[in-house]
């Protein structure tokens, strides 16, 4: 036989013997069960396929005590949707201070970002019309205690018949017309923040003060300030030199799909977590639903108001928000460790009725909650099943020749 010739033959033979082998190998895969030494050296685990085409496995007695074993339970899954978004101020409790007359700035007391209380001080003017008002004030004073001392001295002259009664009456209405300019007066002054002691004051030194004081009408934070010392105010003319908002409430402003749209209403509780406070959620409820779908993100504007009573909260910070849309689900449900997702994809749980006999059943799985996944199919309420340990029983399998 030529060279050529023992050649082929030689390769004809080895194929041969690997196809034959290879043969061998399924046979025995497919009708024996596979065994395995488990990873402390002890007795053998075996696999076997089952008719179903699934695969189980019998553990030794050292591999159970390596696992545990849980019945599935029921348990409750809220039905939730979930965006992004960023904080803003709440424009509802926002306040735009004016200065009620015009004037001249003088002063200013609060920077963008300081809180301040309802009366504290923000800014001052110089006030024409409160200098005008404080003269009125103090001219009124003056001419009241004219009338006073002239009604006086008219009571003396009249109980000494040195006048007439007319002319004690006309004293007595002048010194009634003098009080109540006097008041007058001092309502005027009033209007312009000045209190009952300030008013007294300005009475008793003759001096009037035409510095107005513009203080804070809420509690809360200031978030702009459009005034400088000598800029010239004028009541409701915009800008406002400050705005100030309540900042026990803030906005959480997110733009949803709109093909999720339809699951959110307002009123709906609201739970939002934030990249600068990671371990702490912020509670809150919807109040706006937009009216239109973004014609370019084709996106919803969903407006929630946040209760941050600790003042946290920063306009433009972002956020994830998880809205309740539905009441909860009760679904059964396992502990997390208990699903094994395979190489393949698919998600895995090993089923057992004896605790010793495992069998691997693909499940659909749902939503995770406090370490424990929502089972949507594939295993029964009250089902026992690997909870801790079922990585094992799929690398078992693996190391048997499965995959």
């Amino acid at each position: 036989m030529s060279p050529r010739a023992t050649n082929i033959a030689v390769v004809l033979v080895a194929a041969a013997v690997v196809v034959a082998g290879i043969a061998l190998v399924a046979f025995s895969f497919n009708s024996a069960p596979i065994t395995h030494a488990d990873a402390e050296g002890t007795s053998d685990g075996v696999v076997q396929r089952n008719p179903d085409n699934t695969f189980s496995v019998d553990l030794t007695a050292s591999q159970l005590n390596a696992i545990k074993i849980e019945p599935v339970e029921l348990r409750e899954f809220p039905v939730e949707k979930e965006a992004v978004g960023s904080i803003d101020f709440n424009e509802d409790m926002e306040t735009q201070v004016f200065s009620p007359y015009q004037g001249k700035i003088i002063g200013l007391f609060a920077e963008i970002g300081d809180d301040v209380k309802k009366g504290q001080t923000l800014f001052t003017i110089d006030s024409p019309d409160l200098l005008q008002a404080e003269s009125n004030l103090i001219s009124a004073a003056g001419v009241l205690d004219q009338t006073t001392r002239v009604l006086a001295r008219a009571q003396e002259l009249y109980n000494t018949h040195a006048i007439s009664q007319a002319e004690l009456e006309l004293d007595v209405s002048n010194q009634q017309t003098a009080e109540g300019a006097l008041r007058t007066g001092r309502d005027a002054v009033r209007i312009f923040g000045k209190s009952d002691a300030e008013i007294d004051k300005i009475i008793a030194a003759r001096a009037a003060d035409p510095t107005l004081v513009v203080a804070s009408p809420v509690d809360g934070r200031v978030t702009a300030r459009d005034a400088a010392p000598g800029l010239l105010v004028q009541p409701g003319n915009p800008p406002a030199p400050y705005t100030v908002a309540d900042t026990n409430t803030m906005w959480m402003l997110a733009n949803v799909a709109d093909i999720d749209s339809p699951a959110f209403r307002v009123g709906q509780r609201v739970k939002v977590k934030l990249d600068a406070f990671p371990d702490h959620v912020f509670d809150g409820t919807v109040t706006t639903i937009g009216a239109m779908v973004d014609p370019n993100t084709y996106r919803v504007l969903v407006r929630s108001e946040i209760n941050d009573p600790q003042h946290e909260l920063r306009s433009g910070m972002f956020g994830h928000f998880t809205i309740s849309v539905a009441d909860p689900v009760r679904s059964p449900a396992i502990q997390v460790d208990g699903v094994v997702r395979e190489i393949d994809g698919t998600q895995n749980v090993w089923v057992t009725a004896d605790r010793r006999k495992f069998t691997r059943r693909p499940v659909k799985i749902g939503d995770l909650r406090g370490g424990y996944r929502q089972i949507l199919n594939g295993v029964q309420l009250g089902e026992l099943v690997v909870t801790n340990g079922a990585v094992m029983l799929s690398n078992v399998l693996t190391i048997a020749g499965e995959q």
